[in-house]
């Protein structure tokens, strides 16, 4: 990871401690400063001891901790930017039985690989983040659901909860405070529709993971029917520099409504795939500059700033963004999940399209019709295309069936497969005419019809 006092000197310990984590993420995963002790040598747990009273100081309540979180914008950092202390406040204060937290930990956008490095290489600062949370509302049980694809990383998890329940940072009497606070990890199916948090809840509780219709949320109506919290890895590993350092100096770090740092994934077309944590509005070039740029050779195409579901942006736009939710909303696409996938000028954008829509089609739950039969239609157009028996009215058809299926879905998966239809076509509409006109590809790549 790069040195953030290159941008601002904030102090702020990151996410992975100071380490650029490359794209091999399994690599030396028995070694590293993971463990307990290495966490409590870098300030690890003093966030939590400090809102108990336990370091010598008056403590906080837990409005006071919400209140902190409120003061440093914190959004969170899954993909939609919700503002996580205003989240936080939803919680019925004075609900009599059992509330819930979840952090979802259920990573599947394609692009996106900085949450499961988080469990890995620096567990106990999402344990510590969700016991601050679970403080703060009042929430006496927890659930981490890990993507069922990354078991190892879920092992690692398991013997970090196993170091802090020994230290008593989990358990009954936390510190010997009043409060109690229980963890679990939950491993998950691998399915990409579980990241949708109310599909992720039927999921926790042992069913087939389906979205839930919205209202009732999942304040109200959550995991086992309880109020339940859910936020991103992400999310809860930077609450404990927050309550450490206080809210305004965490929003000091970046632009008003886009405070902090992001961890962004830069894969694709770069020299130096990985996992960057940087302040947010850092410039576009300058996170690419530290990847280590395109390929030798080669030219920037375009970049989906914010994982697959985010609409792709050509390169003349991008090099003038920054990357923060609103510069990347107002140039037409979203920041996302923080996975930026760099294409260069050998990526054809029919091809990139017809991977995208198989991803959608094959991972849609079918619960919805626009979504499980207009997931297909858009694969199978794209497909014809790509393959050299496409027709002209076919690009306006993808345009329409993608128009359909935004917003009439029970969840996002619908709006996800559909949006980078419509951003290819808007961007790079010449490639899909040449494909029909030519049946073949205009970088140069033959099409072999089937």
């Amino acid at each position: 990871m790069l040195d953030l006092s290159k941008f601002q000197a904030t102090g702020r310990e990151t996410c992975f401690h100071g380490r650029h984590i490359g794209a091999q993420i399994y690599d030396g995963l028995d070694g590293g400063n993971w463990r307990l002790r290495d966490y409590e040598a870098r300030g690890g747990y003093q966030a939590l001891r400090k809102i108990l009273g336990q370091d010598g100081g008056p403590g906080m309540t837990p409005d006071q901790v919400v209140a902190e979180v409120k003061a440093s914008g914190l959004r969170g950092r899954g993909g939609a930017g919700f503002p996580t202390g205003l989240k936080w406040s939803f919680m019925p204060k004075n609900y009599a039985g059992p509330k819930y937290l979840v952090c979802n930990s259920d990573e599947g956008e394609p692009g996106t690989c900085k949450d499961r490095d988080i469990l890995a290489y620096n567990p106990h600062i999402v344990i510590e983040g969700m016991a601050i949370a679970a403080y703060a509302m009042g929430v006496g049980t927890a659930y981490n659901y890990i993507h069922g694809e990354i078991f190892e990383v879920y092992q690692r998890f398991e013997e970090a909860l196993d170091e802090a329940r020994a230290a008593g940072y989990l358990g009954d009497h936390i510190l010997g405070s009043g409060f109690s606070f229980q963890l679990h990890a939950f491993h998950g199916f691998g399915a990409y529709i579980c990241g949708e948090e109310t599909a992720l809840l039927e999921s926790l509780e042992g069913k087939k993971g389906q979205p839930r219709f919205k209202p009732p949320f999942p304040a109200s109506y959550g995991v086992y029917g309880r109020p339940t919290t859910i936020n991103n890895t992400e999310t809860f590993a930077a609450v404990p520099w927050i309550i450490r350092n206080g809210g305004p100096a965490y929003l000091a770090v970046g632009r008003p409504n886009n405070g902090g740092t992001k961890i962004f994934s830069v894969v694709g077309d770069v020299q130096r795939p990985g996992n960057y944590e940087v302040p947010l509005c850092t410039p576009f070039p300058k996170l690419l500059e530290l990847a280590g740029g395109v390929r030798p050779g080669r030219t920037l195409k375009a970049v989906i700033p914010g994982g697959s579901s985010a609409p792709v942006l050509p390169a003349d736009i991008m090099l003038d963004c920054t990357m923060d939710y609103d510069a990347i909303a107002k140039a037409g696409s979203m920041l996302g999940s923080g996975a930026v996938i760099v294409m260069d000028d050998t990526r054809c954008m029919v091809k990139s399209l017809l991977r995208l829509s198989y991803f959608y089609q094959h991972e849609s739950c079918g619960q919805c019709t626009p979504c499980r039969e207009g997931t297909g239609w858009l694969w199978r157009m794209v497909d014809r295309i790509e393959h050299g028996k496409g027709r002209m009215e076919d690009i306006e058809l993808l345009g329409s069936v993608a128009d359909n299926i935004m917003g009439r879905t029970i969840c996002a998966l619908g709006d996800a497969a559909a949006m980078p239809v419509r951003g290819m076509i808007k961007h790079f509409r010449d490639e899909f005419v040449y494909h029909v006109e030519h049946k073949r590809c205009v970088v140069g790549t033959a099409v072999t019809s089937s």
